[in-house]
């Protein structure tokens, strides 16, 4: 679905937060007794954060809330709503949003619940709460990715293993301040189910429940993708998606400063260059230190950018990127 209508709505505040341990792909070679190299080789990540077992997603979640509201100087009780954008689940019920209002500590007046569009989690909430904003129901929201990937990993299968990476990131959305250049122009999301089974983790569901299944559990615990038909399935409609979605925010791709997308993999965010039509050096990539952070990564990117003085107020930024589904994402905004 497409939607073209400015929204005069702002992102106040970002933060991220990652768990202390830091991994080497030097390091992990060792621990899987592989040549040296390997990892990075299969990967393109030099290191990455990983979750030990006591941590958990919505610890991460909620440190990057308390950056977010720092920046935007709002106390917590200051929100009027919490969704959790995060690809992967803590447990399987409540929804993360609820272990996260838990962690936080919020009035229980806050409501929370879940927008999950896997690595697009992020870029759909933030698409979604911004028409409640701007319809007066919400004024501030407080949306947080958080993904602990480390833990469903098969590394029999590099390429499905060594890109990932944990972390949790958020950002408090509220109406733009008065005088601000700050809205959104346009944005997109689009699914090619065909392509639902390119990325995926059995397990989780009833579907596959042990209860219910004459089949090992534990391989259906781990994440899978075809790494080949992912990318192969998105390029044929990637271009197509990007100039509606330039067309109906009435930009040129000259005109976006800064491309922040999901980081996906080394070669999607090489394929944004080469293939899309952005230089290099206008594309936030922060890859080779977080890998795949799922729905984390956008928002992490974002906020690095942010922090590092690359973003800043007033420039046009291009949201963008991939997830299972599959699904295609994006959004054009003046930040």
């Amino acid at each position: 679905m497409q939607t073209n209508a400015i929204r005069h709505v702002a992102i106040l505040g970002t933060g991220h937060a990652v768990p202390p341990q830091v991994v080497t792909s030097s390091a992990l070679d060792q621990r899987l007794q592989f040549p040296p190299g390997t990892i990075q080789q299969a990967g393109g990540v030099s290191q990455r954060h990983f979750a030990a077992a006591h941590e958990t997603a919505a610890q991460f979640a909620a440190q990057a809330c308390q950056r977010a509201l720092s920046v935007a100087n709002f106390a917590m009780n200051d929100m009027d709503c919490l969704i959790a954008a995060s690809g992967t689940m803590d447990q399987g019920m409540p929804c993360n949003a609820a272990l996260i209002h838990r962690e936080l500590g919020l009035n229980a007046t806050i409501p929370a619940f879940d927008i999950n569009m896997s690595c697009l989690g992020f870029l759909a909430a933030l698409d979604t709460l911004s028409w409640l904003v701007v319809a007066g129901r919400y004024r501030r929201v407080l949306i947080v990715a958080a993904d602990i990937a480390s833990c469903g990993l098969n590394w029999q299968a590099l390429e499905a293993s060594a890109i990932f990476g944990d972390g949790a990131a958020a950002a408090v959305l509220g109406a733009s301040p008065e005088g601000s250049q700050s809205r959104i122009l346009a944005s997109e999301l689009l699914t090619i189910s065909e392509g639902a089974a390119l990325c995926q983790i059995p397990a989780g569901g009833s579907r596959f429940h042990p209860s219910r299944i004459d089949q090992p559990f534990d391989p259906l615990t781990l994440f899978q993708m075809d790494g080949k038909r992912v990318f192969k399935l998105a390029s044929q409609y990637l271009p197509d998606f990007l100039q509606r979605l330039l067309h109906s925010a009435g930009v040129t791709r000259e005109q976006i400063d800064w491309v922040v997308p999901h980081q996906a993999s080394h070669l999607a965010l090489s394929h944004l260059s080469k293939r899309l039509g952005f230089p290099s050096e206008k594309v936030i990539n922060i890859f080779a230190n977080y890998g795949n952070q799922i729905a984390a990564s956008l928002p992490t990117a974002l906020d690095v950018a942010v922090r590092d003085g690359r973003i800043q107020r007033g420039q046009k930024l291009l949201l963008l990127g991939t997830g299972a589904g599959l699904s295609l994402g994006g959004m054009v905004l003046e930040y």
